[in-house]
């Protein structure tokens, strides 16, 4: 086998961005609906070509690659079709709507997007996960900042940004876990390291969404109050509803697998629907004179599944009240799978190994080293579009060049955690970015810019290795 050139590698990539950039510039909105998805099989022949016609690999090594990828995401895929039902369960029984009716009389506009991150923090924080806590308040929290006028950009950003924080920190959190186990860091050694460079993070953005929060326009407050009342008329309101999400994060915190919360959740959602809003299901089952049984298990198996509109009289509450279920997964399922593709294309032909080397070139001292890692990290996520394969890939690569010019495992958890735990939903076609956009029906272009923390993380852990601050090199 023919090891595969820098150039062929990289242009490989360059494909790849190209067409979509093109993508993206023709279907605007619409790309991640079927055009990413062909874009990422085309770059996927493109790298298989390159790998039998220039490596001289057969065709059932990349076959085999790719199908050992898709094995490695079968959970994540099982979780993504359960936060569908939750979303959609956790709506039409009232939950979200609970929590909405609630929030606008207890957040100030003013404080609302800090008031989001924050909550945002805590809870993920306190779950481990950034996709149950977007899946769950973020979609709460998102309708309440509509509702006070702010932009879905400035919202679903600091809803990621605050969900991201948890997955990086938690003890809990997998991909944490993961990051200290593959570069050999104790685990809490490595949550105390990356408070170096995560506290500057979020303060800076916190700063920006405070920034953002008072220089904004006041909103009108009759369209607060008129949404609340349609809230009121449409949803059966009560705080019995907060039992969920209570059982849901006694769950968590006993560490029971996601798939189980997810599942357990939704079906706990769909009972509570039945007893206060059995009106709603009977209208999402279109039975209007026949059997109440009948109708409402219509109507939960349709919310738990399907698309679902109601009609409330206030246009605001349309759309937020409108739900997708496990079917408006789909789309991401879809996406993931053609990532997986390309993702085992370029690691089968070797051009990811290939890119590492061009990175481990770099390495001298310790901004280039940090430097190295981070730009390494990001790469890794735009190739395989699976943040935990490129965490593996990050620290298995670079664990030995740490050793070798005299640095911490430490220092290599931080980097690894802070260019690709947090980069990941800022990434259209991966898993997390497919993932936060569809369950916040916000595009990831269009929250992207917003991201505070997640586009600061990186930067933050270059310039703390610029300083110097806490970085120990042992010499000789």
């Amino acid at each position: 086998m023919r090891k595969p050139t820098i150039f062929l590698s990289l242009l490989t990539m360059g494909v790849l961005i190209c067409l979509i950039f093109a993508t993206i510039r023709i279907f605007k909105d619409e790309a991640l609906d079927g055009g990413i998805q062909i874009v990422l099989l085309i770059s996927a022949a493109f790298a298989s070509s390159i790998a039998v016609f220039y490596c001289g690999i057969d065709w059932k090594t990349i076959e085999q690659r790719i199908a050992k990828n898709l094995l490695d995401i079968a959970p994540a895929i099982l979780i993504l079709l359960f936060i569908g039902a939750l979303a959609g369960s956790w709506m039409m029984s009232g939950i979200i709507p609970t929590f909405i009716y609630y929030g606008l009389h207890l957040m100030h506009s003013n404080f609302f997007l800090v008031s989001t991150c924050l909550i945002c923090c805590i809870v993920s924080v306190m779950t481990g996960s950034s996709w149950t806590t977007v899946a769950t308040i973020g979609v709460a929290l998102l309708g309440i900042g509509q509702v006070q006028g702010f932009s879905v950009g400035w919202i679903a950003g600091a809803i990621i940004s605050g969900a991201y924080i948890g997955d990086k920190m938690s003890p809990i959190s997998d991909t944490t876990v993961l990051t200290s186990t593959v570069t050999d860091t104790p685990l809490f050694t490595h949550i105390r390291y990356m408070m170096y460079t995560t506290v500057p993070s979020i303060s800076i953005a916190l700063a920006v969404y405070a920034i953002a929060g008072y220089t904004r326009t006041t909103p009108d407050t009759y369209q607060i109050t008129a949404f609340a009342e349609a809230l009121k008329d449409n949803f059966n309101v009560s705080p019995w509803l907060l039992i969920v999400p209570v059982v849901t994060g006694i769950l968590i915190v006993k560490k029971l697998s996601p798939v189980v919360v997810l599942f357990v959740s939704s079906m706990l959602a769909i009972l509570f629907a039945t007893v206060f809003q059995p009106h709603l299901l009977r209208e999402i089952s279109g039975v209007v004179d026949g059997n109440a049984i009948i109708a409402c298990a219509k109507g939960a198996l349709i919310t738990l599944t399907g698309n679902t509109q109601i009609e409330t009289g206030n246009e605001t509450l349309n759309a937020l009240a409108s739900s997708r279920g496990m079917g408006g997964m789909l789309y991401t399922v879809w996406l993931i799978i053609c990532a997986v593709c390309f993702g085992g294309a370029m690691s089968a032909s070797g051009m990811i190994s290939v890119i590492t080397e061009l990175f481990l070139r770099m390495m001298h001292g310790t901004i280039s080293t940090v430097g190295a890692t981070v730009a390494s990290g990001i790469t890794f996520n735009l190739c395989t579009a699976d943040q935990f394969v490129s965490i593996v890939l990050n620290g298995d690569l670079f664990k030995e060049a740490y050793k070798k010019n005299g640095f911490e495992n430490r220092l290599l958890s931080r980097s690894t955690e802070d260019s690709i735990t947090v980069t990941s939903p800022l990434i259209p076609w991966s898993s997390c970015g497919m993932t936060q956009a569809t369950v916040l029906g916000v595009a990831t272009l269009t929250y992207l810019p917003y991201c505070i923390f997640n586009i600061v993380s990186p930067l933050m852990s270059i310039l703390i290795a610029a300083i110097g601050y806490k970085i120990v090199r042992k010499v000789g």
